[in-house]
């Protein structure tokens, strides 16, 4: 079972992606873990995509899907595995696709967590960080017993620029740019999977098992 999972950032796919990984025994691979394992091993690719990283340079798409494309032959993704993470654009997806055809494999379900912006502004603005131990809170779902203090270390509580209504809504415009159109793309290959992901945790991942089967 090959699965890509799709949303916005801070629509849960993340949290969905690693509970489908437990339940199916199908490894979870994000971009960031390949590019950081393939980096402390010193392999040649790790090695390739460090020289972009120190100079601040975006990995070019064909390494990164080299990078993947080397992940998913590894012998725990002989029954699957779960991408999040990637692709991010049209180019990337083709480029997997071309580079899994090449070895008879396809994508079986490209799984959209689905969650309106403005939902996804609400619930990435209530998120609070510890600035000393780094736990993190959310004010209506997970609050701290004490107002703005860290339950584990009594530090204050903050609201991370990255959390900030104005840096998501960017990151939410720059999403519908580039990503959003791997919908249409996941559509015409008749793979594409909707949840809504506005519902409970549970209630998301009972409807994506109920399309990928006890």
């Amino acid at each position: 079972m090959k699965i890509i999972m799709l949303g916005a950032p801070g629509a849960g796919k993340g949290t969905q992606a690693k509970k489908i990984a437990e339940k199916y025994k199908i490894p979870h691979i994000s971009t960031g873990d390949i590019f950081r394992a393939n980096i402390k091993n010193g392999t040649e690719l790790g090695n390739k995509a460090k020289t972009y990283m120190d100079q601040g340079l975006l990995v070019p798409d064909e390494l990164v899907v080299d990078l993947v494309v080397d992940r998913v032959k590894q012998d725990d993704c002989v029954n699957g595995y779960v991408l999040d993470g990637f692709p991010r654009t049209i180019p990337q997806a083709e480029a997997l696709d071309a580079a899994l055809a090449a070895i008879g494999e396809t994508i079986d379900y490209a799984i959209n967590v689905e969650v309106p912006d403005e939902n996804i502004i609400r619930r990435m603005s209530g998120r609070r960080a510890c600035v000393g131990c780094g736990a993190t809170y959310h004010l209506v779902h997970i609050p701290p017993k004490t107002e703005g203090i860290c339950d584990t270390c009594g530090n204050e509580l903050i609201l991370r620029d990255d959390d900030k209504p104005e840096t998501v809504e960017k990151r939410l415009n720059v999403y519908h740019d580039q990503t959003q159109p791997l919908i249409d793309y996941y559509t015409n290959k008749n793979v594409l999977v909707e949840v809504d992901g506005t519902v409970d945790m549970a209630d998301v991942f009972a409807a994506i098992v109920k399309t990928l089967g006890e």
